[in-house]
């Protein structure tokens, strides 16, 4: 069983960047791929970005691409999200997962998922 912790979340003023990092018990990640996830209040769980297990291939979906960008480090065993220029439509509580039985084709797709973290929360002022 993998499990997943994010941090980095915070309140940050639109326009700005925030770092969010999932990590796994020790080097546990390092054989995942991983996607990050955001649910905003009264709004669905929406994927927004992925990464697969080599770090070889990243997704975005249309609300990421250009501001965020995801990446890998096998040394910290840490997978990241980069998120700049913040707008407030990005508040939300942000998730990684990882599947047991991951397909890239369904990357986005939340119930292929089995293994989620906590999440850490992310404010954005206006």
């Amino acid at each position: 069983q993998v499990q997943l912790v994010e941090s980095g979340g915070g309140l940050v003023q639109a326009g700005g960047s925030l770092r969010l990092s999932c990590r796994a018990s020790e080097l546990a990640l390092n054989y995942y791929a991983i996607t990050w996830f955001r649910q905003a209040p009264g709004k669905e769980r929406e994927a927004i970005s992925g990464i697969s297990m080599k770090g070889d291939r990243t997704y975005y979906t249309d609300s990421a691409k250009g501001r965020f960008t995801v990446s890998r480090d096998s040394a910290e065993a840490a997978v990241f999200l980069q998120m700049n220029n913040l707008r407030s439509e990005d508040t939300a509580v942000y998730y990684c997962a990882t599947a047991e039985r991951y397909s890239a084709r369904r990357w986005s797709e939340g119930g292929m998922y089995n293994y989620w973290g906590q999440g850490t929360q992310v404010a954005v002022s206006s």
